[in-house]
């Protein structure tokens, strides 16, 4: 049976003083996706890999707006 993947990812919000936060999730963000990060929505505006894959493990960062 094949473990899900796991995505690390560092999320970053462009233009403000949001702080952002560092998540695991199984499911890789996409661009214009919009993503929850405690009472805020977001778009993804990019993703890039940070790191090459470890096992079953995706490390990643997604800059983010507000939609």
């Amino acid at each position: 049976m094949k473990v899900p993947a796991i995505y690390k990812v560092s999320f970053v919000v462009i233009g403000e003083e949001h702080p952002g936060a560092i998540l695991n999730t199984d499911k890789e963000p996409r661009v214009n996706e919009l993503v929850r990060i405690g009472d805020r929505q977001f778009r993804v505006m990019e993703v890039q890999e940070l790191i090459p894959p470890h096992g079953d493990f995706h490390f990643l960062h997604a800059s983010l707006k507000a939609p």
